[in-house]
């Protein structure tokens, strides 16, 4: 029963997570694209992959799950998701389960003006969103929404390219700004899909954050929520958090669960302010909060484990303890050359 985490980067509390969970009936790999990711250094055995857009990215990938009879791959990158989501059988005929959503989920979850309607046709609020500069004028001027609003990129990853402008002056400038960075950067790729409407304008919503773990299982059953309120931010991830017991937001986890059949994991963020509750984010792959519910007593990594045995998981992998509060902290690694 061996495992691969692939875009492995930092993410070395996973890499622990599943090598706990499989303790000695298999081991756990890491891929990255450079030999220094700090992940790589603590795998059972690492792999130095091609860039996600490689043209031999998905055969390496399948080469390396056929040779060491990798039976969960965990993709770990919203960039690589598109990509793995296109090729779900290639990786099922030899034996191994992407632990990814379908792509038209994936596209959901990717594209933020999809996640906008999504949430719309569901009946869960989410912050007002317009695909131009003037349609953002319009309703401003009309009070539908008001300053500061958000800019950030159609499509998106890891909080790049947003900016607060507080006026119009700054709105202009902003939206330049982030559809000249994103067209340099490595959404450039995505985002000329459609140049003109690559750039969102959001409504800026006020008030506390909380993270959520949508659970489902393999085959896109809903399982459980996590919730977890935020208490620092810090370089667009959760640094601080604790896990609350909140049923009206849970009830929000499932029926995005449901709705939505995503696999495995889905990160979501709600916000909960003068509106009410809003869904700002959905990510279907574990994300930066997780290990909040690790540390308080979940253990997803076990129940896909489980689940890719065909056995049912321990119930307590699937609840959390309320009111455990955790914070992230850095540590050093040696580079094996």
């Amino acid at each position: 029963m061996n495992v691969i985490l692939t875009s492995a980067g930092r993410r070395n509390y996973l890499l622990k997570y599943f090598q706990e969970a499989l303790g000695n009936r298999g081991k756990v790999f890491a891929g990255d694209t450079t030999r220094e990711a700090p992940t790589l250094q603590e795998a059972d055995e690492s792999f130095l992959l091609p860039p996600i857009n490689h043209s031999d990215y998905i055969d390496k990938l399948l080469d390396i799950c056929q040779e060491k009879q990798i039976r969960l791959l965990i993709p770990l990158n919203d960039l690589e998701l598109p990509y793995l989501a296109k090729q779900r059988d290639r990786f099922l005929a030899i034996g191994t389960i992407p632990v990814v959503s379908f792509p038209e989920v994936v596209n959901i979850c990717f594209d933020k003006f999809a996640t906008f309607q999504f949430l719309q046709n569901i009946g869960i609020s989410a912050p007002k969103t317009y695909l131009s500069l003037s349609e953002a004028r319009e309703a401003i001027g009309k009070g539908e929404i008001n300053f500061p609003v958000v800019v950030k990129p159609r499509w998106g990853s890891a909080s790049i390219g947003i900016e607060y402008p507080q006026d119009e002056e700054e709105l202009e400038l902003a939206y330049r700004f982030v559809k000249k960075s994103v067209m340099r950067s490595f959404l450039a790729e995505v985002s000329s899909s459609d140049p003109d409407r690559c750039i969102l304008i959001q409504e800026r919503l006020i008030g506390q954050e909380h993270g959520l773990d949508i659970i489902n299982n393999l085959e896109s059953a809903y399982i459980t929520t996590f919730v977890k309120r935020k208490l620092t931010m810090r370089a667009g991830e959760t640094d601080r958090a604790i896990t609350v017991e909140n049923e009206e937001i849970k009830q929000i986890g499932a029926k995005i669960g449901q709705k939505l059949g995503h696999i495995g994991n889905l990160d979501c963020d709600v916000i909960a302010g003068e509106k009410g509750l809003s869904v700002l984010e959905l990510n279907p792959r574990f994300g930066g909060g997780y290990p909040f519910s690790q540390m308080a007593g979940a253990n997803i990594p076990a129940a896909l484990i489980a689940w890719a045995n065909g056995e049912e998981p321990d119930p307590n992998w699937l609840r959390v303890q309320v009111n455990v509060a955790s914070s992230k902290c850095d540590r050093l690694v040696t580079v094996r050359r």
